[in-house]
């Protein structure tokens, strides 16, 4: 998948649950400079940890591989919630960090966030609230992720579309809005990639 969504060399790639085992692989695979926060920590590393969540895939997801937010570049952290080491290593909730990536273009640049919110909305959107107040100051902000809050809307960013997945800008102009891909499109060798549909948008 990582190859799949780098092979049109986009300038930057946000992901969310990428299992632990795949973080030292991942500047290789998409031939750009990898940042991660650890959202939930592995039970086991390396190759075994994919071969034992490939017997059931659909029911093991995260549980023995762990998982990480990435941003495919440089990040500022911001933990989202309160969640103490204990509760964290023995898996009770899970920490969610939103990454600020400064991207250096014409003009004065801009601020990429990243955020994976907890999986309940009562908690997800004042999470949300917190990466955009941690980003308030810059002009030109990309807010993106998986928001876990069904087109949830941020005041003064674009409008979100369907779905928990978002991209939402704020001083930028859209060219093409946000939009999730086709299940065609991220269909390889008969199976489907992903649980999310990655989310796309161009922006001058």
């Amino acid at each position: 998948m990582v190859e799949l969504v780098t092979a049109d060399d986009p300038d930057v790639v946000a992901l969310q649950e990428v299992p632990v085992w795949a973080l030292g692989r991942l500047e290789r695979w998409s031939g750009m400079a990898a940042r991660w926060a650890v959202t939930a920590p592995a039970l086991l590393l390396g190759p075994l940890a994919r071969i034992v969540t490939e017997l059931d895939a659909a029911r093991l997801r995260s549980a023995v591989t762990g998982q990480a937010n990435v941003v495919l570049v440089g990040p500022r952290l911001l933990q989202l919630n309160d969640v103490g080491r204990w509760a964290w290593l023995r898996r009770g909730r899970q920490q969610r960090w939103c990454q600020a990536v400064d991207l250096a273009g014409e003009g004065d640049g801009l601020v990429l966030a990243n955020l994976h919110a907890t999986n309940d909305p009562a908690l997800a959107v004042p999470e949300v609230a917190r990466a955009a107040a941690f980003v308030a100051e810059a002009e030109r902000v990309v807010l993106c992720g998986d928001f876990n809050a069904p087109r949830h809307a941020v005041e003064g960013f674009s409008a979100p579309i369907a779905g928990i997945d978002q991209i939402l800008v704020r001083g930028l102009e859209l060219v093409e809005p946000a939009h999730a891909w086709e299940r065609s499109r991220r269909a390889l060798g008969g199976r489907l990639l992903s649980d999310h549909a990655p989310v796309e948008a161009v922006v001058a």
